[in-house]
């Protein structure tokens, strides 16, 4: 499956914000959004001077921004909003638990990894473990009560120690736990959209694909 491995930068710089695609990296750079605060390409500096984008145009750049931010292909994000679609509550919310509750996103936020596309080269590899069985499909759903650990024989990874090391500067999340020095955590519960710490306007999202 095709998937973009161009500049980080360039993407933030196109949806006008951090994206925090580099991980701890972005806390400690000045990103190239903050140098040049204009959509990237020839026309990018004209940009501003154009006309209020319509409502259309919000929803897809919202749309694009959390997909980018989680690292997805529009087949992969579809897909997961089409299985929130049936489930009850709000589907905006819905949409952000299930994009949490990725396997992926637990090894990022629990500090295993520096960022969500290191994360899923841990899992692809073969580096970490649900329930003590080794899973590697990123996009596993975790539930609350599973613990997620990296592999005794993967501890001494030097990108996870690297981790390990940046995981203090990073914004804990309240529905996890994280045992650093046995490399594990645990879903404790089910996030709300209050602990998603993501500044998007999900309800743009289902509106979008709600035509």
């Amino acid at each position: 499956m095709a998937r973009y491995t161009g500049p980080a930068c360039k993407l933030c710089r196109r949806e006008g914000t951090k994206l925090f695609l580099k991980g701890t990296r972005c806390l400690t750079e000045k990103c190239a959004v903050e140098r040049r605060a204009y959509a990237p390409g020839q026309h990018g500096q004209s940009s501003g001077r154009r006309r209020k984008a319509s409502e259309y145009a919000r929803q897809l750049r919202e749309k694009q921004k959390v997909k980018r931010i989680y690292g997805l292909s529009e087949r992969q994000f579809r897909n997961i909003f089409d299985r929130v679609l049936k489930e009850p509550g709000v589907t905006g919310e819905a949409l952000l638990v299930a994009l949490e509750s990725r396997l992926d996103n637990l090894v990022y936020r629990m500090g295993f990894a520096v960022s969500r596309r290191q994360a899923r080269q841990l899992v692809r590899h073969r580096h970490i473990q649900v329930n003590g069985r080794t899973v590697d499909i990123p996009s596993y759903r975790v539930r609350p009560g599973d613990e997620v650990r990296v592999a005794d024989a993967s501890r001494e990874l030097v990108l996870v120690k690297h981790a390990l090391e940046q995981f203090g500067r990073a914004q804990p999340v309240s529905w996890i736990h994280v045992d650093t020095d046995k490399v594990l955590g645990k879903m404790t519960e089910r996030p709300t959209r209050d602990a998603i710490p993501i500044a998007a306007q999900e309800q743009l999202i289902v509106e979008l694909y709600s035509k």
